[in-house]
């Protein structure tokens, strides 16, 4: 039999043994109670109510948040019954107590008759081990208190067996199933409060006045314990409450700043988990089965899906406020959709020629820009640049409805003799530019200008007429990154133009002609190659302080660099030409040891330094990159910690094997901070998936505190963060004003021009000896221009 048959017939052995035990014990505790109404009805309906009361207080043990196994203590009305009922009337009572209020809370029979069977036959081992206890001599109340402890354990038992073996193991990421401290934490709680109930029960409440008989005392007894579940029913909604808030603030902004319907998905389904308090939730194609809750999505028009989420039966019913929760986000998700599909749509517009239907020189522009500075070391590039020969002529000749039809079958013509990664453009009224992308070599280029051109001569027939068209072009060969890549696009438009002018002289025959510029790479590269050969790339400091103590703790690592040829040259212009020329690790390399070695300087001056961050790109912590490296250089500056920054962008794609480089270096002793999170790029992707001891908050989500939502995500971000075991830096502090805001909120440590613009290692030195950690100086320094940013 397989496995799925083998828990099939275990589930059904279950139900009708507990099915059993409840028509065995329920109608012969009505029946005991009954035979003497005067003495025991009371008792027996507040047992019930204590008893529904106690099991909706259920308490989770797992040792990560909303995971099985979770248990409620019914056992606590026992004691006080015991006076006054017969123990096959007290499991009774406990068991329709039980049946009752699931029946009520979840609406399932299958689970509440489980329960109350579990409950019954958990009570009968309370029973047995404090009658044994008893035969060996120990004293009431420790006995109770023993059997209780038992109960517990019993139950726990029955319910990690039940787990195991019908639930898929869980990813819990190597901790245990059951939190030993939640665990020991309940066993005293349940062993303190059944002795005080036995203890009431048997000398009677502590209550001014004379007269109580055993009923009065145990609906007294039984009473308390009802205040008890009631006060941790209470404590629970309250954070049930607090826990939905959270996720929708959270939920709402991260599902805003996605751009992609998959991501969409993802992070709808993390912020469900977050706000329902569950983490098996999933976006599928078919409606949510019982015992889940589910509510309709669409991302994609006649696709219909569902938002679905499932928790362990045993861990309470879903509320409608969960529900509720789930549409809220649905509806929110679905808006983003709308919202990214209505701006997608705008943008085509926007970027299309209406013509041709090709890109127009705005989409050409961006799309230049963005090939230029992506592609890999080994690629190259090259722009084509068109121009169709005598076409006001044609206009005249022909009409100009005829110059249209002439525009849009060349358009069609040059899309068809390129690559489909290749971006055809029409960039005038007669001009068309094509960007030749993953070329190797400049007769690769050529080759296919040779084929535009051939197919661009093709005679084309415009009603009775026939138009031979006729093309100017010129070829700019790139194979490197450019710094100015509107040169390229210079140099292009020059060699066509010098091919209208040969022909124009009569120098140049033939139906179309090309010429290929002398097109060569700036300086800048050779310029930023030997600065990092050289090693004489100066680093800033930028303080990182902390705003419960008002004093500096950490330093950011920004790179800078004046050439006295070029100037001042950009950090991301710098960053990507040492990726284009194959030095960016060795240029990190650099960086790191040497704000290392400032910080290891910044200490012996103010003790109270003791981080330096560094930005990195998440690839880049592999052990053969630098992985290895952080290691060696951590080990060689005891004294500081080491802070690794990881650009968003770089981790929205990190593997396995980088998320498992990145625990192992965090349990070194090196943190690992995500940075500019909030951002244009940010995804709630990364909060879930990246391991972290740090997020640092971009500028642009406090550039408006008087804004409450900015307020609410940053409360919420920082509860995130509790929760999940991370601090939170807040970046672009500007005035103190913010930083009073900021305090007020819960933020513990922010970064800005208020606190000190970045300096060298001279001036951080100097500002450290005259003012020690002093997060904000006397004299607040002037923000400058720099440009000191990091490698990212």
């Amino acid at each position: 039999m397989s496995r799925s048959g083998v828990l099939g017939v275990l589930q059904r052995v279950s139900f009708v043994v507990f099915t059993a035990v409840g028509l065995v014990f329920i109608p012969g505790a009505f029946t005991m109670v009954l035979a003497d109404p005067g003495s025991r009805v009371a008792a027996a309906l507040c047992g019930i109510l204590c008893v529904a009361a106690l099991e909706i207080a259920w308490i989770g043990l797992g040792s990560v948040p909303h995971r099985a196994p979770a248990i409620s203590v019914p056992v606590l009305a026992v004691p006080a019954l015991v006076p006054v009922l017969p123990v096959q009337a007290i499991i009774g009572v406990v068991m329709f107590g039980v049946l009752a209020a699931l029946l009520v809370e979840s609406r399932r029979i299958g689970v509440s008759v489980y329960s109350a069977g579990l409950v019954g036959v958990s009570c009968m081992v309370y029973f047995l081990i404090a009658w044994f206890l008893g035969q060996v001599g120990l004293a009431v109340l420790p006995a109770v208190a023993v059997a209780s402890a038992g109960y517990v354990l019993f139950v726990l038992s029955l319910e990690v067996l039940r787990v195991r073996l019908i639930n898929a193991p869980a990813d819990i990421g190597g901790r245990p199933l059951i939190s030993a401290v939640r665990l020991g934490l309940l066993l005293v709680g349940v062993a303190a409060l059944t002795m005080f109930s036995a203890y009431w029960a048997d000398v009677g409440l502590p209550l001014p006045g004379s007269g109580l008989t055993r009923i009065d005392t145990a609906v007294g007894t039984l009473l308390g314990s009802f205040m008890v579940a009631l006060f941790v029913i209470v404590l629970r909604t309250v954070w049930d409450m607090r826990r939905r808030l959270n996720g929708l603030v959270v939920g709402s902004s991260s599902l805003s700043a996605i751009h992609s319907v998959d991501s969409l998905a993802d992070a709808l389904c993390a912020a469900a988990a977050s706000a329902v308090g569950v983490q098996s939730i999933v976006v599928q194609t078919r409606p949510a089965e019982a015992g889940a809750i589910g509510v309709a999505v669409s991302f994609t028009p006649g696709e219909p899906q569902f938002l679905v989420a499932r928790r362990d039966p045993m861990d309470g019913a879903f509320s409608g406020l969960d529900r509720r929760a789930l549409q809220a986000l649905a509806a929110t998700a679905e808006l983003a959709v709308q919202a990214r599909q209505n701006v997608a749509g705008l943008t085509a517009r926007a970027n299309t020629d209406p013509l041709t239907g090709l890109h127009n020189y705005g989409a050409f522009q961006e799309a230049l820009d963005t090939i230029n500075s992506t592609r890999s070391d080994a690629e190259a590039i090259a722009v084509l640049f068109l121009d169709l020969d005598g076409f006001k002529r044609l206009n005249d000749t022909y009409g100009h409805q005829a110059g249209d039809e002439v525009l849009r079958a060349l358009g069609q013509r040059l899309c068809q003799s390129v690559r489909p990664h290749d971006v055809v453009a029409r960039v005038g009224g007669d001009e068309f530019v094509i960007i030749l992308t993953r070329l190797a070599t400049l007769d690769e280029a050529k080759a296919i200008a040779e084929t535009v051109l051939a197919a661009s001569a093709v005679p084309l027939n415009i009603g009775a007429d026939t138009i031979t068209p006729r093309i100017s072009m010129g070829l700019a060969f790139s194979a490197l990154v450019e710094t100015d890549v509107a040169s390229l696009v210079h140099d292009a438009d020059h060699s066509m133009l010098m091919v209208k002018k040969n022909r124009r002289r009569g120098s140049m025959d033939g139906v179309a002609s090309i010429n290929v510029s002398g097109h060569r790479p700036s300086q800048f590269n050779a310029t930023v190659a030997r600065a990092i050969d050289e090693n004489r790339l100066p680093l800033a400091y930028q303080p990182i302080v902390s705003l419960i103590t008002g004093r500096i703790w950490a330093f950011e690592a920004l790179l800078r660099y004046v050439d006295p040829e070029l100037g001042t040259i950009s950090p991301p212009s710098l960053v990507e030409t040492a990726k284009s020329l194959g030095r960016f690790d060795k240029l990190t390399r650099q960086i790191a040891e040497q704000a290392m070695a400032a910080a290891a300087e910044f200490r012996l001056v103010e003790p109270g330094i003791v981080c330096m961050t560094v930005n990195v790109e998440a690839g880049q912590l592999a052990p053969e990159r630098l992985g290895t490296f952080a290691e060696d250089l951590n080990n060689r500056f005891p004294e500081i910690t080491l802070c690794l920054e990881l650009n968003e962008r770089s981790a929205v794609r990190v593997s396995a094997q980088i998320r498992a480089q990145t625990n192992r270096l965090r349990d070194l002793g090196i943190l690992i901070a995500l940075d500019d999170y909030g951002s244009e790029d940010s995804s709630v992707d990364s909060l879930v998936r990246v391991p972290m001891d740090i997020l640092k908050i971009d500028r642009s989500l406090v550039d408006d505190l008087a804004d409450i939502r900015q307020r609410e995500v940053l409360t919420a971000l920082q509860s995130f963060g509790d929760k999940l075991e991370y601090s939170m830096i807040v970046e672009g502090v500007e005035n103190a004003h913010m930083a009073e805001q900021l305090a007020r909120l819960g933020i513990r440590s922010a970064q800005g021009f208020h606190f000190g613009v970045p300096q060298g290692f001279t001036e951080t030195v100097d500002r450290l000896d005259e003012f020690g950690a002093k997060a904000v100086l006397p004299v607040p320094a002037t923000p400058t221009a720099h440009a000191a940013v990091a490698p990212s």
